[in-house]
């Protein structure tokens, strides 16, 4: 409930700000906020590859983990993806997400190699 004295629900969360893709060479690297409509498990924490000759998705990622306790409500839990860019190492992406945390993913070996 919140605290305007009618009772009323609290309204849900605000969905997720788009996050442009980053493309390198053949490959373009995009956000997947709502994983679960995918049958992903999780909202957030996803990216995905595409050909961008052909537009094919070629496969996607968990970066990490959204544990979800079922005593809250899911949608608060859910933790997205803020951006996506080149990392210092050539060829790897960096992920930041909404609480500031930092992952580096090596697409090649589509792995996560740090956070």
């Amino acid at each position: 409930m919140n605290d305007d004295g009618l009772g009323m629900p609290a309204p849900k969360r605000v969905g997720p700000e788009e996050v442009a893709p980053l493309t390198l060479g053949d490959t373009r690297y995009e956000v997947i906020h709502w994983g679960k409509e995918r049958g992903l498990g999780q909202n957030g924490g996803i990216i995905a590859a595409f050909d961008t000759n052909t537009n094919a998705e070629l496969w996607t990622l968990k970066v990490y983990n959204i544990d979800y306790d079922p005593v809250m409500e899911e949608d608060v839990q859910d933790i997205f993806i803020t951006s996506i860019t080149e990392a210092a190492t050539a060829g790897s992406i960096e992920i930041v997400d909404e609480n500031g945390r930092h992952f580096i993913v090596d697409p090649s070996a589509r792995t996560v190699l740090a956070e």
